[in-house]
Order: C-alpha cells, then sequence, then structure tokens
C-alpha cells in the first residue's frame, strides 16, 4: 500500500483559465484537410438562473495559414465556467473568437447542450472564408463496414 502525499491534497492546480488562443503554422497549408475537435466539457451558467448549463461543442474546420492550439481551446473553454451565457451567443461569440485566432478558410461550430428546462438545444454556427469553395467530396462508402471480415 503506497502512502499519498499529505503536500498534493488541495493544492491549487496551475492551469486557469483563459480567453487567449494560441495558434501555430498550418503544417500542410496547399492541402484543404479537415480537423474534427470534441470538447465534451464545456459548461457555462444559464445567465436567468445561474444554474450551470453542460455542452458538448464539436468543431470543424478546413485551416488555411493557422491551426488553434489545444491546450490554449481547453483553457479558453474552460473560462467560460462562471460566466452567464446564452446558448445562441456564447455559440456564435466562440466561433467568431476562433475566426480571428485562426482566419480559416471554413469552421463550423456545433453545441449540443444538455436539457434544461426540458429542451435540447443545439446550435450550430459556421464561418466560409470569401472566395473559397470546398472541394467535391469523394464518397468512398462503396464498402461495407468490417468489409475485411469473411464470414
Amino acid at each position: 500500500m503506497s502512502m499519498i502525499n499529505a503536500d498534493s491534497l488541495g493544492a491549487k492546480p496551475t492551469a486557469q483559465p483563459s480567453k487567449h488562443l494560441e495558434t501555430f503554422a498550418n503544417p500542410c497549408p496547399q492541402r484543404d484537410f479537415h480537423i474534427h475537435m470534441e470538447i465534451p466539457e464545456f459548461t457555462c451558467l444559464c445567465p436567468k438562473t445561474g444554474q450551470p448549463d453542460f455542452a458538448v461543442l464539436y468543431l470543424d474546420y478546413i485551416p488555411d495559414q493557422l491551426c488553434v492550439e489545444l491546450k490554449s481551446l481547453k483553457l479558453y473553454t474552460w473560462s467560460f465556467r462562471d460566466e452567464g451565457c446564452f446558448h445562441e451567443a456564447v455559440t456564435n461569440r466562440i466561433l467568431d473568437d476562433l475566426v480571428q485566432a485562426t482566419q480559416p478558410r471554413f469552421m463550423r461550430l456545433t453545441a449540443k447542450f444538455y436539457v434544461r428546462g426540458g429542451i435540447f438545444t443545439n446550435v450550430v454556427a459556421e464561418h466560409r472564408k470569401a472566395g473559397w469553395q470546398a472541394a467535391p467530396l469523394v464518397d468512398l462508402t462503396q464498402f461495407a463496414a468490417q468489409s475485411n471480415f469473411r464470414g
């Protein structure tokens, strides 16, 4: 049996929420590629009651010259934990901040809020860079899932 170090109990975390989004250079700017992120622990407060609201955020984007750095994104989303926000407003604010930081070719933020007052809310906000056109989708679904198994 090992002992827990008493100094580690009650210690304050060193990471703090932040509205600062960091970026890094797109490693392949000559190609459109899709980045998908799932952020399952988003929280903010109901602006009417002050009770917590919980959501899963889905971020999909095609970067141009910059990508968002993940730790800064985590600290950024954490910064809304004590803010009263309408679902529609916070979803659009997050999208606007991400677009300002990264200037992507395309970005979509989907916020799926858990039930409040018997109602689930999904908010989808998009940005498309002026003049950018998506490449035609290539459908590779001709093979059934798990098609490499032989029965």
